[in-house]
């Protein structure tokens, strides 16, 4: 597997492991749907072919159609840069949760962030696939990547837990060029203390339930198919992001209560950068 950290735009290596991967997790063997497989060959020489055919597959389909999510997997693998990428697989993630590619995606999206060079949405990635699907046969390829990204984060009380659940965990076996690579980044871990605590739970400062909290408002639209993109952008990347709506009629996008305005701020500054735009804190009632 290649992956390269990402200097402006779609990582191109990255991509191209997307689309030729033959690891049994992306289930290409198992598609039956032959638009899909077709448009995933196409796309490996002719790339605009291959998203052309998938953008018609995807208009041809309702969303409630159960061939929607496998279209959605298959379009971010050939998409033409990171955002497309991200936005259909958060979309299979939070839409289409219950489905069998909810998994996968995950698993791509830990190594999108990763290949971005954003560690805390890998590692949220990775967690939530830990969480949401413990019993997925994925679950070593979303450990190695989120213990790459606490590792990059200088976590290893966090990471060196997931490196030997990548090791020890189903499937990892067979694939020798995976176990090679885990058991590269184990070896770091001889005598590391691993921790129970969720980073996941730590990579945000918590939020307080009392009265006189303080969040941060990343929105406010009149739009509700606007609010809802951002509303799924957030929730795949760990925060707690809700809508309040007031007497203007304006849907307000908002993260997290947090006790004192720090901790919102610190949750500010990081949506600045995941997101971009000017987030601001709010006191709330």
């Amino acid at each position: 597997m290649i992956v390269v950290r990402r200097i402006g735009g779609w990582a191109v290596s990255l991509g191209a492991a997307l689309v030729l991967s033959g690891y049994p997790w992306i289930r290409l063997s198992a598609q039956t749907d032959s638009v899909r497989a077709a448009a995933l060959r196409i796309a490996q020489t002719r790339p605009d072919s291959g998203r052309a055919m998938m953008r018609r597959l995807l208009a041809s389909l309702s969303p409630q159609d159960s061939l929607y999510p496998g279209a959605l997997f298959t379009a971010a693998r050939i998409a033409h840069d990171a955002v497309a990428a991200a936005t259909n697989l958060q979309r299979v993630v939070v839409e289409y949760g219950r489905s069998v590619w909810a998994d996968s995606a995950l698993v791509l999206l830990t190594q999108l962030y990763f290949a971005q060079g954003d560690p805390a949405a890998t590692v949220q990635a990775a967690e939530r696939l830990r969480r949401d699907y413990p019993d997925s046969p994925l679950k070593p390829r979303a450990d190695f990547w989120g213990a790459r990204a606490y590792f990059d984060l200088k976590d290893d009380a966090h990471g060196c837990p997931l490196i030997q659940e990548a090791l020890a965990g189903p499937g990892g076996g067979a694939d020798v060029e995976f176990k090679n690579q885990v058991s590269f980044y184990a070896a770091r871990c001889t005598n590391v203390t691993p921790t129970a605590t969720s980073a996941v739970a730590e990579s945000q400062p918590k939020a307080a339930s009392n009265a006189g909290a303080y969040a941060v408002q990343v929105l406010a639209v009149k739009s509700a198919a606007t609010v809802d993109d951002m509303l799924t952008r957030l929730k795949v990347m760990g925060f707690d992001a809700r809508v309040v709506r007031d007497t203007s009629g304006l849907y307000k996008v908002r993260v997290g209560r947090y006790a004192t305005r720090d901790e919102a701020q610190q949750v500010q500054r990081r949506l600045k950068t995941r997101i971009g735009g000017q987030p601001f804190v709010v006191e709330e009632p």
